[in-house]
């Protein structure tokens, strides 16, 4: 298999998975151990066209972007709730990712942390679904300061590959009493600045590897992702909505224990 048809389908599991509950990074790092790649070897690749499916968010919220960015000229009390909610949630990946940034690196060689976690993520999920106890708290700008920080450092947990950015953030926000939507559009809306930040940081880091060819490769694996994730984050919410999170739970469980069998065979 060339490297360009991998750049795709590794695109492809990006674009589908990054904003599902079901860790994009995980499953970049067993689609690499199944095509026989070093996971190592695409490490920096699979983190480099995440900002391919946040574009996807910010063409599909175009609108409400526009409406805080006018609101935040006019200092509109809803606007400012909203920015500051986000970054306030961020904080708290920034300062863990700057403090633990090489044994975050090592654990995306370890395809057996994602086996494991994937079960584990899916075991949390199905406890959340059945407990947790939300109300409308009007949209992202209802979340109070100290859910935010709360959310924020849940979504920490997915510095471990495996355990689901968007699942950690939806689940944390679920937990913590937010409505199911509002919990997803804080992880879709949280996911700009951390993303970023951390393809940023790793292209920064690992910036003496990088060959043209390798940039090649990224610009392909972020068209395709943007083009998947367009399609997946629609129809995730209407699974969500008609059936809530139980299917993405049953789905890690059943994937992690397959991961882990044909691990241990191999």
């Amino acid at each position: 298999m060339t490297e360009f048809l991998v750049a795709i389908l590794l695109g492809i599991v990006e674009g589908v998975t990054e904003f599902l509950p079901v860790s994009s990074t995980g499953h970049l790092i067993l689609a690499s151990e199944l095509m026989g790649y070093d996971a190592a070897q695409w490490a920096v690749f699979n983190i480099a066209i995440q900002p391919g499916a946040i574009l996807a968010i910010v063409v599909l919220y175009w609108r409400t972007f526009l409406a805080v960015f006018k609101g935040l000229l006019k200092w509109e009390p809803a606007s400012v709730a909203f920015v500051r909610n986000l970054l306030i949630a961020f904080f708290p990946a920034v300062v863990l990712g700057l403090a633990f940034g090489d044994q975050i690196d090592a654990l995306l060689e370890n395809a057996v942390v994602v086996a494991w976690a994937l079960i584990v993520g899916g075991v949390a999920i199905l406890v959340v679904e059945r407990f947790a106890r939300t109300e409308n708290v009007l949209g992202i700008s209802g979340v109070s300061t100290g859910q935010s920080i709360k959310i924020g450092l849940v979504q920490c947990l997915a510095m471990i590959p495996g355990v689901s950015r968007s699942g950690a953030t939806i689940m944390g926000a679920m937990a913590l009493g937010v409505d199911r939507r509002t919990a997803a559009d804080f992880s879709f809306f949280l996911a700009l600045p951390t993303l970023t930040g951390a393809t940023v940081l790793q292209l920064y880091k690992h910036r003496d590897a990088i060959t043209a060819d390798g940039l090649e490769l990224i610009a392909v694996g972020f068209v395709v992702s943007f083009i998947v994730a367009l399609a997946v984050v629609k129809a995730f919410l209407a699974i969500v909505t008609r059936h809530g999170f139980a299917p993405f739970a049953w789905y890690r469980i059943v994937a992690g224990a397959a991961a882990l069998l044909w691990l241990g065979m191999r």
